[in-house]
């Protein structure tokens, strides 16, 4: 029996017709003796800019077969370059050749090939492999390669595993030598099959262009955004970029955005701190917004850190040696509280595939430790890129070429929970397709996500340049039909049974509170540079510290649900202020904003202990206080002199006697506390106010909350 491929390419080549395969010799064009030495000319014009590509194109011919002939965050790669470029100045003499004489099999198929690797062009490439394969079917050995290639990235998945199929056989004429290529044909069919099975359950997704405030007729990629989605970093490489043009490209520079109004403002290159004369891209952001990872072009490809000073980044400092190698560092993500750093690296010991993802933790002393492979779990003999660590604290995106996917880069979805990873799962079609999906950011919320993509008009709207932005909302399962209705039970019982493929990914709205908002002075309301400290009362630990920006005074912090958070805001000069979040594991995503006025140390001030805790109607400290009242020793430590009052304070319901007696229990709890610690008793005084100063007269939960509560006033310093 002839196996199927086998037939569908025999009957392929019988529906092309037969035409002739017309060589360049001057006894076929008769007639035609000027014109024939210009097309000879240009093909051999074409021919050394060709083979010169093709050179270059060796060292990195496996790269551009797996990554589709492009990979952003490798842009500082000469060679890679040197092979497009190559191909390019190929094209134009061999279109004028190929004017005059379009029925040769061979300057068609270099015509394809050229187009293949032409990023923004490589689907043009269909058109003159196929006229090449009708005209001469054994022209090159990779014919069938280059066929399946592009009709996979055209989604045509059937034709596709043929033309795979077709050139593997011809592989295994020689298997001992072509191993590697005999496999990876076996990748890319089961990428076809997964692609089939993906697009019978595509994501509720809507994929708009995010506008031509941060998309133009260059390429922009690698988005970055700040959890509540107010500020965008991206890269482009544009003609006014910092560092020119250089050995025939532009290079890449990070620019920013602001949202502002219902859309994202007209993007500003981000500086020459940070843009310099080499490779310049957006490789992370602090969930706080306050710290830009980047990388640069230099030493194989290295990632660089900066922070935000008012207005002004800083000078980027390369990472250390724990971080960086000589072999190329892409890109990186930071966990919510700032210990854990994601990195991807090529590096070679320790690793599964050419570039994997590791973990390097925060030590005592700040510095970045030794790199951990995160494992095989998420790691794959293919490669992994483009970190985006969600501020959930558990939540995980990355890109691969490995795992279950479509071709190319796609993106995937873990979590990392009880000291493990779960399985990798694709976030299917249309986030993902048969090209390369990298560089995937989701918003706090989880309802947006925002990638590039090099995809022309139709599918995605209007698109600006040869690659843009694009922004994803998701949209959740669809909702069941109501059958209460005569007419909807028709419809229901008429419905089209769906194919029993596998449901998509669920991207879930994220369990996740965003706090933000404004640290200024309570007197002059002018911003202040503040520490913010994010404690795990629990636990009775910082596990974070973030700073407020010191020219607007503007913070975010992410709180993962399923903690008892203490906030406490400090700033030399100024008394601290603490706030207390008690987010249950089941709480939904918000955003809390919570403007911030710190007080000078001045007598008569009065500080709300927001994380001083007690049993339920009983005066016993519970242990979740100790981090407060610790904070509050160090400033009676620092300020040896002042004196102050402990004040208790109860809700308005119940006896009033009975409220007096627990708030003047409870504020003897901490002195008693604090007495104990060191403290001199005649520098404490409690008092007991039970329900006689009330903050609101309110009668919800929220406001009684607001009642019961611990106060320290100044009396003397």
């Amino acid at each position: 029996m002839i196996k199927r491929y086998t037939l569908a390419a025999l009957l392929f080549s019988a529906t092309l017709g037969a035409q002739t395969n017309v060589e360049f010799e001057k006894d076929n064009f008769p007639g035609k003796k000027d014109e024939y030495k210009e097309a000879k000319r240009n093909v051999e014009a074409g021919d050394d800019f060709f083979n010169v590509g093709m050179g270059f194109s060796l060292e990195a011919f496996q790269a551009f077969a797996k990554e589709n002939g492009y990979y952003p965050a490798g842009l500082n790669e000469t060679r890679t370059f040197e092979a497009i470029d190559q191909f390019s100045r190929c094209i134009d003499p061999y279109l004028k050749a190929n004017a005059f004489n379009p029925n040769n099999a061979l300057l068609n198929y270099r015509i394809g090939v050229a187009y293949y690797f032409q990023p923004e062009k490589k689907l043009k490439a269909l058109t003159y492999l196929e006229q090449a394969f009708k005209l001469k079917p054994g022209v090159d050995p990779d014919i069938h390669y280059y066929l399946g290639r592009l009709y996979h990235l055209n989604m045509q998945w059937d034709k596709a595993m043929d033309e795979y199929k077709m050139h593997q056989s011809m592989l295994r004429t020689n298997p001992k030598d072509n191993k590697e290529r005999i496999s990876d044909m076996d990748k890319k069919v089961n990428e076809c099959i997964n692609g089939k099975d993906f697009m019978k359950t595509p994501q509720r997704v809507f994929i708009d262009n995010v506008g031509n405030g941060i998309n133009t007729k260059f390429p922009e990629y690698g988005p970055i955004i700040t959890a509540d989605e107010s500020m965008m970093f991206f890269t482009s490489v544009r003609d006014n970029c910092t560092g020119g043009l250089q050995e025939g490209i532009y290079f890449e520079d990070v620019f920013m955005s602001l949202y502002k109004n219902g859309s994202w403002q007209p993007a500003v290159n981000i500086g020459s701190k940070i843009n310099s004369k080499n490779h310049d891209a957006t490789g992370g952001l602090s969930p706080d917004g306050q710290t830009l990872f980047i990388y640069r072009g230099d030493n194989g490809g290295d990632l660089y850190e900066s922070s935000l000073f008012g207005i002004e980044w800083s000078e980027p400092e390369r990472m250390n040696k724990n971080i960086n190698t000589e072999r190329h560092e892409p890109s990186c993500g930071l966990s919510y509280d700032g210990a854990n750093f994601y990195f991807v690296s090529s590096r070679k010991e320790g690793s599964f595939g050419t570039h994997d993802i590791w973990m390097s933790t925060r030590d005592p002393k700040g510095k970045w430790g030794t790199g951990i492979n995160i494992g095989n779990t998420v790691n794959t003999m293919y490669n992994e890129d483009a970190i985006f660590v969600h501020p959930d604290g558990k939540t995980f995106y990355f890109s691969s070429q490995g795992h279950k996917s479509m071709g190319g880069y796609d993106i995937f979805k873990c979590t990392f929970e009880n000291g493990k990873w779960s399985t990798p799962e694709n976030l299917g079609y249309p986030i993902n397709g048969p090209d390369d999906d990298v560089f995937f950011v989701i918003s706090g919320s989880g309802r947006h996500g925002y990638f590039a993509s090099a995809k022309s008009g139709g599918d995605y709207g209007q698109s600006y340049g040869e690659k843009d932005i694009y922004k994803i909302t998701f949209l959740g399962p669809e909702k069941p039909l109501a059958l209460n209705t005569e007419d909807n039970l028709i419809a229901s019982l008429a419905a089209p049974v769906k194919n029993a493929a596998a449901p998509p990914v669920e991207i879930k709205t994220s369990s996740v509170t965003i706090l933000k908002g404004t640290i200024t002075d309570a007197v002059t309301q002018k911003p202040l540079a503040a520490q913010i400290e994010l404690v795990d009362n629990e636990l009775r630990q910082v596990i974070a510290t973030f700073t407020s920006n010191s020219s607007t005074g503007k913070y975010l912090v992410t709180l993962p649900s399923g903690k008892n958070y203490g906030i406490a805001v400090k700033a030399d000069g100024y008394l601290f202020h603490s706030e207390n979040f008690d987010i249950p594991a089941t709480a939904a995503y918000q955003e809390v904003v919570k403007d911030v006025q710190l007080k000078n140390v001045q007598v008569g001030a009065v500080i709300v202990l927001r994380n001083i805790f007690f049993d339920y109607n009983k005066s016993t400290l519970r242990p979740e206080s100790q981090v407060e009242l610790d904070r509050l020793i160090k400033l009676l430590t620092d300020i040896p002199t002042m004196k102050i009052e402990i004040s208790g304070h109860t809700d308005k319901r119940g006896d009033d006697d009975y409220n007096l007696r627990l708030s003047q229990n409870r504020s003897q709890s901490v002195v008693d506390y604090l007495t104990q610690k060191g403290i001199a008793p005649s520098r404490l005084t409690a008092m007991g106010y039970g329900e006689t100063k009330l903050i609101t007269q309110g009668v919800t939960e929220e406001d009684h909350q607001q009642n019961r509560r611990t106060e320290f006033k100044i009396l003397s310093k």
